[in-house]
């Protein structure tokens, strides 16, 4: 009987070695939370990632910077966070949660003033924006989008903040304030020059904010601490920053770093 038995059980060791060597040897993929500006370049930096490394799997998770890293802080299990602004990775690297020397910034961005296209109202300036004709202008909510702490900054700078405070409407994301401005739903809206550049069929950039009106526009990205694939984190944030990456990030107007 025993004699009989032994052939299957080895059979049996035989599939569960096999298949244990084959769940160890297949690379893992990775989440990568990212501030929802980098969207079209992020999307199109994975693609190339994956077909340069066989097997490898990169999944995004887009939305506001100050979402993504509330998310992490509650224990969402995300390999590596890249922002639109210092504040959120400093809030999260505070809390021990970035894995310290892999944060690095890897791109710049620069704020701008939109309306939509086919807008018949006069706007040429920031301080345009206190017209009457003006009834709604679309802004990210600085308690969580940087592009509206960034905003917020500029409207001080520009001397407008109490004439306009009525008329903001706020959004939950940058990507939220472009729609709005496409969709012909405010008036104006503030975001950044690489949104700007996704719908430039249907909204209008009338000023750049100067850099000295708002804090530098500039990315961090970093491993998550307890990232279950950390050297796939580290490969890819390696691929950011690669000469590759930074093309693609040219490519949708994202500005080099000095």
């Amino acid at each position: 009987m025993l004699k009989r038995l032994l052939p299957r059980l080895l059979v049996f060791v035989l599939v569960f070695v096999f298949a244990g060597l084959s769940l160890a040897e297949e690379p893992q993929g990775i989440t990568v939370s990212a501030a929802i500006s980098l969207k079209n370049a992020f999307e199109e930096i994975g693609k190339l990632y994956e077909s340069r490394n066989a097997g490898s799997r990169v999944m995004f998770n887009f939305g506001a910077s100050g979402d993504l890293m509330a998310q992490i802080k509650g224990g969402a299990p995300v390999d590596v966070f890249a922002s639109a602004a210092q504040k959120d990775m400093d809030e999260l690297d505070n809390a021990g949660l970035v894995v310290k020397d892999t944060r690095t910034n890897f791109a710049a961005n620069s704020v701008v003033l939109i309306v939509p296209l086919s807008s018949k109202i006069a706007i040429t300036s920031f301080n345009d924006l206190q017209k009457a004709e003006v009834k709604k202008i679309a802004v990210g909510n600085p308690k969580t989008v940087p592009v509206g702490r960034y905003t917020d900054e500029a409207f001080q700078y520009y001397k407008v903040s109490d004439m306009i405070k009525d008329k903001l409407v706020f959004a939950e994301n940058v990507r939220q304030v472009l729609d709005y401005v496409a969709r012909g739903e405010v008036d104006a809206g503030v975001v950044y020059s690489t949104d700007a550049m996704v719908k430039q069929q249907k909204v209008s950039v009338v000023m750049a904010a100067q850099e000295a009106s708002h804090k530098p526009v500039v990315y961090p990205i970093a491993v998550v601490k307890g990232s279950k694939n950390e050297n796939a984190a580290r490969a890819f944030i390696s691929f950011v920053r690669s000469e590759e990456g930074r093309k693609i990030l040219e490519k949708y107007g994202f500005k080099p770093l000095e």
